[in-house]
């Protein structure tokens, strides 16, 4: 189970509750009572963010899925343009629904903040852990405003593929700019115009009701407080999301936290230093939900 290129995913499409269609990876081979882990990315991300960590957590024998969240990825966006973490949580209800018992939901930014309405509002069926990324109810006010202006950089998109990596490199100056760039094509659409555009749809950002920071403080501290069962927060230490008195905060409202700081790590924990990232997560699924 060590080989990281042995597994292999199966994409399906299954309904939110409102009807909008939604695209995820399911890992093959897992046995059908191994317990599941859900990823959930970030704001202006897709489930092709996960990569290693998705491969790792299946050759452990984790039944995996991976999801493109509503407005993102080749799931389907909102008719209304209406966009909330209590929509985003509801969405993973029906998802949850076909998995078994064992269910550990982890979720980067937005993803985590979804994930953690979803188990702080008591929705069914339960969740059996909880795995927060670089994400506190009370974040860094600064950096949630740097996310949301790159979100809103570029309506017009790119000409190119490498004007897009530009601005991914201007965005992430610490991260080495990969030598080929063709991945970044999973997170692109050529429109009819021919150029580039983020495979999101801009309401996330822009629309009636958004789901990017900093709008959510007050859901996501009223949902710490109804949170129960195991959680642990993931830090990138160099994050300008997640600060000292957030940490602290949310470790006053869920006693239970664990926290894993990650050095050389920004608000991308998972892209920035994967194996350490794919360390964590491990040990504490391990703890919490032993694959066997």
């Amino acid at each position: 189970m060590s080989d990281l290129h042995s597994p292999r995913f199966d994409t399906r499409r299954l309904a939110a509750p409102d009807g909008v269609v939604l695209q995820a990876d399911f890992a093959a081979g897992a046995t059908p009572d191994a317990p599941a882990v859900v990823l959930l990315h970030g704001g202006g991300q897709t489930r092709h963010s996960w990569g290693k960590a998705a491969r790792t957590l299946a050759a452990r024998g984790y039944g995996v899925v991976n999801l493109d969240l509503r407005g993102h990825g080749d799931s389907g966006w909102s008719p209304d343009g209406r966009y909330s973490l209590g929509l985003l949580a509801r969405d993973l209800q029906p998802l949850l629904q076909t998995l078994p018992p064992r269910v550990a939901l982890v979720g980067a930014s937005m993803g985590g903040a979804a994930a953690l309405v979803y188990v702080g509002s008591g929705l069914a069926p339960a969740a059996a852990a909880l795995v927060l990324v670089d994400i506190v109810p009370r974040m860094e006010i600064n950096g949630a405003e740097k996310i949301r202006g790159f979100m809103r950089a570029h309506p017009d998109g790119f000409a190119t593929l490498e004007d897009a990596a530009d601005a991914i490199t201007a965005y992430y100056p610490h991260r080495p700019r990969p030598k080929d760039i063709g991945g970044l094509r999973k997170n692109l659409r050529e429109r009819d115009d021919g150029r580039l555009r983020w495979h999101w749809d801009p309401h996330v950002i822009d629309g009636p009701h958004t789901v990017e920071p900093p709008t959510f403080s007050d859901a996501l501290v009223e949902a710490s407080r109804q949170v129960r069962i195991p959680t642990m927060l993931v830090r990138g230490l160099e994050s300008d999301i997640v600060g000292e008195a957030g940490v602290a905060a949310l470790r006053a409202d869920l006693p239970q936290l664990e926290v894993f700081d990650i050095a050389g790590a920004g608000h991308m924990v998972a892209g920035d230093r994967n194996d350490a990232f794919n360390e964590g997560i491990l040990a504490f699924l391990g703890r919490q939900l032993p694959s066997g």
